[in-house]
């Protein structure tokens, strides 16, 4: 069926338009009868980011599970790998994270996840879909049988606890200076709680919330503050989270940015000497440079490619027994720890292996040269651009040009109406021409249409 609400990363719009109570308490009727299996006190557990919608939406679906019997146990401001985490560990039947990601305070959206605290795969996205369009009064609950809805205590030092015990309790950063930068999102307090623990001495930014300023001028998506601020206190290292907390951005102590390239291989290289990489090898997306897979290569690992999206990289670790996956955004899954991407966690693998080399975060996080990478979106009208024959003659003599010697990807957006064009190869200018002639077939085509 054709997907109306999820997208690759659940549901996602703007707030009280395409994200309204009413679709949220549909969402949570739905989700909350799927999930009823067996005779027990069916639970839910429900985080958010700081967004003042979140509000909302998050007392719109404490009324979709109550009506179908479900009780709530609510987290409040969470990271999503804390969501998941807790879903599992307080044996919930349906884990809820309320977020937009990176995306401005305008917007918001809807994460689920399933008893075992994995993201739900597109088939149970798909039932839910059917259920939102089902009339579902049947299922309503009889007035003794509706679910409660609790503020739960203690959970954050529960996942402050968790994050630090994925290092070795040998591991200290006492001695690094540290800035990180929270978004204003989720994480804004158990991320600086957990590295000030461990030893490290903080510097915040990103840690004044107001409903409003969330991924506002800070952030993994606008990392100017950080750098200045790194710059500006003389740190060794600088970490951003996105609003969510389920990735980030490193910048090095002479304020140059760190994709999630460069910390893919700083992980998957430690790892692989410390023998504990369950495969000789990682998994990434389409999108991740080709300097990447030339870099693990070298030092005799795969690079096993997917679809743009965490579920996709998850799903093929999963599958092949993987146990480190990520995204060039900063989107890093570490499986022997989190069912999600985790900011906070993959931030401390990285700083863990800083602290043990001695060196500087800009020779610890350089592994390898990028090569020249153009990305760029093309907004579309009706109808699909692809299917045009005009385009697909502009992409196969881009193919042409670059075989051998580079990579072409051109991909849908699964958020927004856009057709993503990227392409990399030796020559910044040639693969610049190339993504330019591309994204000029595809708008006159959008125009056209």
């Amino acid at each position: 069926m054709v997907r109306k609400h999820f997208g690759t990363d659940g549901i996602r719009g703007q707030a009280n338009k395409a994200i309204t109570p009413e679709l949220a308490m549909k969402v949570a009727q739905a989700t909350g009868v799927l999930f009823q299996r067996g005779d027990h006190r069916h639970r839910a557990v429900i985080g958010k980011d700081t967004r003042l919608s979140g509000y909302m939406i998050e007392y719109a679906m404490v009324a979709g599970f109550s009506s179908v019997g479900v009780d709530t146990l609510l987290l409040g401001p969470m990271p999503t790998p804390a969501v998941a985490m807790l879903t599992h560990s307080m044996r919930a039947d349906v884990g809820v994270m309320i977020s937009a990601s990176h995306n401005a305070y305008e917007d918001n959206g809807v994460k689920l996840f399933g008893p075992d605290g994995y993201k739900l795969s597109d088939e149970v996205e798909a039932r839910i879909e059917a259920m939102l369009e089902a009339d579902l009064a049947m299922k309503l609950s009889k007035p003794a049988d509706l679910g409660r809805a609790m503020r739960v205590e203690g959970d954050r030092a529960r996942y402050v606890e968790f994050a630090k015990r994925t290092l070795s309790r040998s591991v200290s950063l006492e001695g690094l200076r540290i800035v990180i930068d929270c978004a204003n999102g989720a994480a804004y307090k158990v991320a600086p709680e957990a590295l000030w623990e461990l030893g490290a001495e903080v510097v915040r930014i990103g840690v004044e919330p107001d409903g409003f300023n969330i991924n506002r001028e800070v952030g993994s998506t606008a990392p100017a503050a950080l750098i200045a601020k790194v710059r500006e206190t003389r740190a060794d290292i600088g970490i951003a989270l996105d609003g969510d907390g389920d990735r980030l951005l490193v910048v090095d102590e002479t304020g140059r940015a760190v994709d999630g390239d460069q910390l893919i291989a700083v992980i998957a290289d430690s790892w692989r000497r410390e023998g504990r990489l369950a495969r000789p090898g990682v998994v990434a997306t389409v999108m991740s440079n080709l300097g990447l897979e030339r870099y693990l290569e070298g030092v005799g690992l795969t690079l096993a490619r997917t679809a743009v999206g965490d579920r996709y990289v998850l799903e093929h670790m999963r599958a092949h027994s993987y146990n480190v996956g990520g995204e060039q955004s900063g989107h890093i899954i570490l499986s022997d720890f989190s069912t999600t991407g985790d900011g906070l966690v993959t931030a401390l693998q990285v700083l863990a292996v800083v602290k043990e080399s001695g060196r500087p975060a800009s020779e610890v996080c350089r592994r390898f040269e990028p090569l020249p990478q153009i990305l760029r979106s093309v907004r579309t009208g009706g109808g699909d651009p692809l299917d045009d024959p005009k385009v697909a003659r502009a992409i196969e003599l881009a193919r042409g040009k670059l075989a051998g010697s580079g990579r072409l990807v051109i991909r849908a957006s699964g958020t927004e109406p856009v057709i993503r064009v990227m392409a990399e190869g030796e020559e910044r200018e040639a693969i610049e021409r190339i993504v330019e002639e591309i994204c000029d077939a595809l708008a006159r085509s959008a125009r056209a249409a």
